[in-house]
């Protein structure tokens, strides 16, 4: 039975990026550029998928797992060598095969599809992907005869002055008969300005052959853009970009101003939530309906239920529940998990804490390493005193307690139901239910401390 196959080519050295990590890693919209090829490719339901992977191997098996096979191209002598390399896997299978590059994030599943379609619809041999450029500087230009028929495929820096002005682009994207894609590959020679052994070789090869290559026009050139350098990178990104948070406002979601909220490709968002200016919502962040996350805020991975309101404030690893609020200016930090309609004001930073359903904790407070229950009350400028220089210790206070301003907690720390720390108090021992600790010295006042300063008849103490 004829199957359906895919070949990624990710073994390219990247040298343009001028970067210690391998080029197909370079994050675009949060997810790696060979991450988003791959999905794109899943979802057209592939009987295999084989990466090529030279230089980073080990990196790019790593972010893919078990999704792909994987083939190592050793010496890098071109892309009809890379693919090459995947014959002892697919050489033997009957179908198609799919070949697209590790470095083009932006191309959809549904281009794959249509290309497979088109491929099958005209019972070719090989089917191009291309697209009209507006420069086609560095793209290999798609020849055809006077009829339309696609001659052969010739690189930039192997084109006649006639043929650099073609503006009909190979996107690097093709569609084979797997068995007809091996044996011309072992035709194809490296007798050319740069030595390689080229895949686009393999459509003139079956041109003489008298086999049937056809060429799909895609309608967006900009799904096809290739990223090699820096530039090119930010260039796919911001596309991204706006694909992302299209998707995002057709579902029902607010962006105040697209163009500066920065949306990563995994993140939820539930209707009727307002994402006002300048905001990141990043990583794997799952975000409820009729939420507020106003201007300047970055969430990382964090998971906010409904009605929920953050201003201005940082959230990370961290887990908002129903009607509860931030900031601004407050920093969850990971494993914080705000209860239902709790309050947390400015300046303030939770750390592997539970704050639990209407409590508030107002403003210019630290929370780390403890559990509080319901109801309770943190005044201004109460720490949480959770490390010691070795280790760090838990505290738990009990449900509708009160923190008094100003407070120190030395963990670890028990506060039962019902009790309270006076302001100003540095606490170090339990506390019972319904007792109010008071640990500060008792003031005393010195009435003739004035007149007994050295200065104290100088003009300059009036």
């Amino acid at each position: 039975m004829a199957g359906k196959y895919t070949i990624i080519l990710a073994a390219g050295k990247g040298t343009r990026m001028k970067s210690k990590l391998y080029k197909v890693l370079h994050p675009v919209c949060g997810k790696p550029m060979v991450d988003h090829v791959l999905t794109a490719i899943e979802k057209t339901q592939p009987d295999k998928v084989v990466t090529i992977v030279g230089h980073g191997a080990e990196a790019v098996e790593e972010t893919l797992g078990d999704r792909s096979e994987y083939v190592v191209q050793e010496s890098q002598l071109g892309t009809g060598h890379a693919v090459l390399q995947a014959e002892p896997l697919l050489g033997d299978k009957e179908g198609m095969t799919l070949i697209a590059s590790g470095d083009t994030p932006l191309l959809t599943a549904t281009t794959f599809e249509k290309l497979f379609a088109y491929h099958k619809d005209k019972g070719a041999k090989a089917t191009i992907l291309t697209a009209t450029a507006p420069d086609p500087t560095g793209y290999g230009r798609i020849v055809r005869n006077d009829l339309g028929i696609v001659e052969k495929i010739v690189e930039q820096k192997d084109a006649s002055l006639e043929e650099a002005r073609i503006t009909e682009i190979n996107t690097g994207v093709y569609c084979f008969d797997n068995q007809a894609l091996f044996e011309a590959l072992h035709k194809v020679t490296n007798h050319n300005a740069q030595g390689e052994y080229y895949l686009t070789d393999v459509i003139e090869i079956l041109k003489k052959e008298g086999a049937i290559v056809a060429a799909y026009k895609m309608a967006n050139f900009e799904e096809s853009m290739g990223v090699n350098d820096r530039i090119a990178l930010a260039a796919a990104t911001k596309v991204m970009q706006q694909r992302i948070n299209t998707r995002h406002m057709q579902d029902g979601v607010t962006l105040i101003d697209p163009a500066t909220t920065y949306i990563d490709t995994d993140v939820q968002i539930g209707s009727d939530t307002v994402i006002e200016p300048s905001v990141s919502l990043k990583g794997h962040t799952v975000i409820g309906e009729d939420c507020v996350i106003g201007t300047h805020s970055e969430l990382i991975d964090a998971t906010l239920e409904d009605n929920v309101h953050v201003v201005s404030s940082t959230i990370e690893h961290a887990v908002m529940h129903s009607g509860s609020d931030i900031g601004p200016n407050s920093h969850l930090r990971p494993k914080a998990e705000i209860g239902e309609n709790a309050h947390l004001g400015n300046f303030v930073e939770i750390k592997n804490a539970t704050i639990g359903a209407r409590t508030k904790v107002g403003h210019l407070t630290y929370v780390g390493d403890a559990t509080l229950g319901t109801d309770i009350n943190v005044g201004c400028g109460v720490v949480f005193v959770n490390y010691d220089g070795v280790q760090k210790f838990h505290t738990t206070i009990g449900d509708k307690s009160f923190i008094g301003s100003n407070s120190n907690i030395i963990a670890p720390v028990n506060m039962a139901d019902h009790s309270f720390i006076a302001a100003g108090s540095t606490i170090t021992d339990d506390i019972p239910k319904h007792a109010m600790a008071i640990a500060r010295a008792r003031q005393t006042n010195k009435p003739d401390f004035w007149q007994r300063l050295p200065l104290a008849n100088s003009k300059d103490w009036d």
